[in-house]
């Protein structure tokens, strides 16, 4: 499978909203993430359903919405609802995680688990088959810009492991720090799906920075 670039309209211009859309649209972008934060599960607030509905409106593209809020049960029909394609809730975010995953999957649209970076692989041994996607922070979650967490390769590598010896369909998605050096590794340890927000946006042309993303042409590597 060719790995899907998805650009995170959280870094875009919020005064040209409308205009970052559109480019996204006319490039070689897959999917648009949305984060979503609510300020209590990371120290951020970034926006909520009015912004969302805006991106709907002028989006061409599938809606990758990452949720990075506390009790994200309370919110998940709204944002299907609102539009999205995909909806990912955090691990540590939810207690009834399993009876979560098969709602989101229930009103038709595909579930994701993310991961922060101090939580294991192995949290997922009993809810790998039931994802669509698992998305892997490679930055503690909250701000966009961090440093890349080097410790992602193996966990994506040990993500990978899982998901072939539980015959799972789950694509990993990486989120956080991406760019042109780290994403050649990224994909040959496994990763299927780059979220890239501040490395495209801040790009004199971010639509040549997304099809350089996107025809990277990178052996897998990873060992089962």
């Amino acid at each position: 499978m060719n790995h899907i670039v998805a650009p995170s309209i959280l870094a875009a211009d919020f005064g040209n909203l409308q205009r970052d859309v559109e480019m996204i649209n006319q490039s070689e972008a897959d999917w648009i993430h949305v984060d979503i934060m609510d300020g209590v599960f990371v120290p951020n607030i970034s926006f909520g359903f009015p912004v969302f509905e805006a991106i709907k409106k002028h989006s061409k593209k599938p809606l990758d919405t990452h949720l990075m809020i506390q009790h994200p049960e309370n919110y998940v029909d709204g944002f299907i609802k609102a539009g999205s394609s995909n909806i990912t809730v955090h691990y540590e975010a939810t207690v009834h995680l399993h009876r979560l995953v098969h709602h989101i999957k229930d009103q038709g649209i595909t579930a994701g688990v993310a991961l922060n970076p101090h939580t294991p692989i192995s949290f997922l041994e009993d809810i790998i088959q039931d994802v669509d996607l698992v998305l892997i922070m490679s930055v503690n979650p909250g701000f966009g810009g961090q440093k890349f967490i080097e410790h992602t390769y193996a966990k994506i590598q040990e993500l990978k492991n899982l998901i072939l010896r539980k015959k799972s369909k789950a694509l990993i998605e990486i989120d956080g720090g991406v760019n042109q050096e780290n994403a050649p590794k990224l994909l040959a340890s496994g990763a299927d799906v780059l979220v890239a927000g501040n490395f495209v946006f801040s790009s004199d042309h971010p639509a040549a920075t997304i099809k350089d993303l996107k025809k990277l042409d990178v052996a897998r590597t990873f060992q089962v």
